[in-house]
């Protein structure tokens, strides 16, 4: 090394340059599924356009992409069968309001353009030019920074949200994936849970519609709860009783999963943590804290029907937690009962108005995605006549 450069200018040097190089893998990898996305998506309008301005009976609609299927793989090979020209269709048709509302035309072009050059160049040289090109171009800087813009997971991942009828289930999703930088396997894990219906049973309408907009904020207590709360990838097989001990044990084996199951910000501190008063010991099954909310969750688990008895147990761990181990600077502690059955007019019934405790309940396999469609259709209905209504959370709304 120099001795005209000191070690503390050439530490800083040398992770100058390796920062520059992070950065243009990002980018690359970014431009790789902004160019694959976009390209599906010009053949997507050219598809429906085509189709549009043509015959409209469905059977032109079906030799047009066995032709075009043909032509396609002849000339490029795999990856052009129809089912991925009707993808690329769908994708245009779910899309397109989107990107005219975020893309003008000129940006449009531009872009487009640049891509060509680039996916056409043959030395690795120009390939590079056309890529730092792009990377400055003030057209796509804008699209990749706008808030509405489309494009920001994979192909992968936008086959997994095409399959979503629901739009506003559509973009909760997307806008979880973006947010949480979700693997394409995780989103399909969390539509398949059933996330979205999930987090709506356990929410008010208005709480619901926030979720399509916004995706999953956390605010208070009752944005971190799901009903039910899915834990098949514990992988335990159907038998007809669990221990208590047999579920926690199976938690703790993967306390990872069972984390992001839970949602947001969540910490393991502790499994049965004990504390004593009166000379009587208490177990607290699980100890989490929440770092977006700044406060303990206390988990227990009951592999049965709940029972007021627990309920009470509950809101004394909770009370102890508040007044002995919580700082002033934390706010008050949360219970959470995860349970194989609830009553909701029992919750109700049994606690006081604005205790943090809540019940929810738990699948060892993944819930019926119908069964709680048809659920959150039924509640929302609810709201909307008016009527008073007990959430799937055990609590009263109105």
């Amino acid at each position: 090394m120099s001795d005209l450069m000191k070690k503390n200018d050439a530490n800083t040097f040398f992770e100058n340059i390796a920062q520059t190089i992070e950065d243009a893998r990002r980018f690359t990898g970014r431009a790789a599924n902004f160019a694959m996305c976009v390209t599906y998506y010009e053949i997507g309008r050219q598809i429906f356009e085509e189709e549009q301005g043509g015959q409209t009976r469905a059977t032109y609609g079906k030799r047009l992409l066995e032709e075009l299927s043909k032509h396609l793989s002849t000339r490029f090979g795999k990856g052009f069968s129809e089912t991925n020209l009707r993808n690329a269709r769908k994708f245009y048709q779910i899309y397109s309001n989107s990107i005219q509302q975020t893309i003008s035309a000129e940006s449009k072009n531009d872009i487009h353009h640049k891509f060509q050059q680039m996916i056409s160049t043959e030395s690795k040289q120009q390939a590079t030019e056309s890529v730092f090109e792009l990377k400055n171009s003030q057209s796509i800087q804008q699209i990749i920074s706008a808030e509405s813009y489309p494009f920001k997971l994979s192909w992968s991942h936008y086959l997994i949200l095409m399959r979503i009828k629901n739009d506003d289930e559509r973009r909760f999703y997307e806008i979880e994936a973006i947010r949480q930088n979700w693997t394409y396997q995780w989103l399909q894990r969390q539509y398949g849970s059933s996330l979205y219906e999930r987090l709506a049973l356990s929410r008010d309408k208005d709480a619901v519609l926030k979720l399509a907009q916004e995706g999953q904020s956390i605010e208070n207590p009752k944005d971190i709860l799901k009903n039910p709360l899915s834990l098949e990838f514990l992988g335990m097989a159907e038998r007809v009783e669990y221990s208590e001990n047999d579920l926690e044990s199976a938690i703790i084996s993967k306390m990872q999963e069972f984390l992001l199951e839970l949602g947001k910000g969540f910490l393991f501190e502790a499994r049965q943590k004990r504390f004593t008063f009166n000379e009587k010991h208490f177990m607290v099954d699980l100890v989490c804290y929440n770092r977006l909310l700044k406060c303990y969750v206390l988990i227990d688990l009951k592999t049965d029907e709940l029972k007021h008895q627990d309920l009470g147990q509950m809101l004394m761990y909770v009370h102890y937690f508040d007044r002995h181990i919580k700082t002033t600077e934390e706010n008050h502690t949360i219970g959470i009962l995860l349970c194989k059955e609830k009553d909701n007019m029992l919750v109700e019934l049994t606690l006081p108005e604005g205790e943090n405790i809540y019940a929810s309940e738990y699948s060892l396999y993944l819930p019926d995605k119908s069964l709680l469609q048809s659920k959150l259709a039924e509640w929302i209905a609810e709201f909307e006549e008016g009527q008073e209504f007990i959430s799937p959370t055990g609590r009263r709304s109105i």
